[in-house]
């Protein structure tokens, strides 16, 4: 620093007493100069302030950012300060359904095709329902299976989709179940939206009821399955702030059925979620919203992780 200015004091007339003073100090500095250049080429490993501290720290990024280079110090200064996440499903596989397919309007006589799911035959899959604007639940369902997907992944899980935007059509209800089945899940949800009058609003979560009849034998999942549902219903409630349903379930947001070959073609525990009534606009609003949508993912996973945790 320069001392200049009218507050600095002139210097006084010398006195002949400081003149061994000044020798003796005279003397000092070239040990201290000395000390200085080996601590300049050593480096200050406390990580206090000096110049070679200023060299690695204050040097801008490749892209010029005083921010990124911040950024990169802070992650280069403490790898090994941040807490390992947190894997509660290591170990754990979850299969996750989005339901229908944004192309199965394309393919009416594929997806109309029957398939046996136990106690009668029903279609392939059909196309879904839409919001009154056109936003399909294809693209809902895909959209919120892959938000959960990442969530779930997060917390250590081995996540299977039965698709994922990867092919024309389908699959069928029977190979959606198969899918789960094959892969030994301890659990798989599927995702859907509900195409009601206006008016009804609301989740629902759709349990499997007891089918022992064909290639379906629901008995042994019923009890873990409707353990998986309810804890769904209850997180997805908290997180997203949605009631359940007004029109089925009578205010419980569960319900039970032996109708849908995707449940009674199961080994493993399932359910299916309805998440809202994309006809309703109220409920539309909530659907099409990305923040909701990410509620919803979370609500699902943490009744995911709660069952799977016991």
């Amino acid at each position: 620093m320069s001392y200049v200015g009218p507050d600095f004091d002139p210097p006084r007339p010398r006195r002949p007493w400081r003149r061994p003073l000044t020798v003796a100090v005279a003397a000092l500095v070239p040990g201290a100069l000395a000390g200085w250049l080996v601590w300049q080429a050593v480096g200050d490993d406390s990580g206090g302030g000096g110049a070679s501290q200023q060299a690695r720290g204050s040097a801008p990024s490749a892209a010029g950012s005083p921010e990124a280079s911040s950024t990169d110090d802070a992650k280069e200064a403490s790898p090994a300060s941040s807490a390992p996440a947190a894997t509660p499903l290591k170990g754990k596989v979850v299969v996750i359904d989005p339901g229908h397919n944004p192309g199965n309007f394309q393919h009416t006589a594929e997806i109309n095709r029957k398939v046996d799911i136990g106690t009668n035959s029903k279609e392939c899959d059909t196309t879904g329902t839409a919001t009154n604007a056109g936003y399909a639940e294809a693209q809902f369902t895909l959209d919120v299976s892959r938000r959960l997907r990442t969530i779930l992944q997060q917390q250590g899980a081995t996540v299977k989709f039965t698709q994922d935007g990867d092919r024309s059509w389908g699959p069928c209800i029977d190979e959606r179940a198969e899918i789960g089945n094959e892969a030994h899940a301890d659990a798989a949800v599927s995702i859907h939206a509900d195409g009601s009058a206006v008016g009804n609003r609301g989740f629902h979560v759709i349990l499997p009821g007891p089918v022992h009849d064909g290639a379906a034998d629901t008995r042994p999942i019923v009890a873990p399955s409707r353990e998986l549902g309810e804890r769904i219903a209850g997180d997805f409630a908290r997180e997203t702030g949605t009631a359940p349903s007004n029109y089925i379930g009578e205010g419980t947001g569960l319900d039970v059925r032996t109708d849908l070959g995707g449940l009674n073609l199961s080994t493993v525990p399932k359910v299916f979620i309805e998440c809202g009534n994309m006809r309703d606009s109220k409920d539309a609003a909530l659907l099409t919203s990305g923040a909701w949508r990410q509620q919803a993912a979370r609500g699902i996973s943490e009744g995911i992780v709660s069952f799977l945790r016991g």
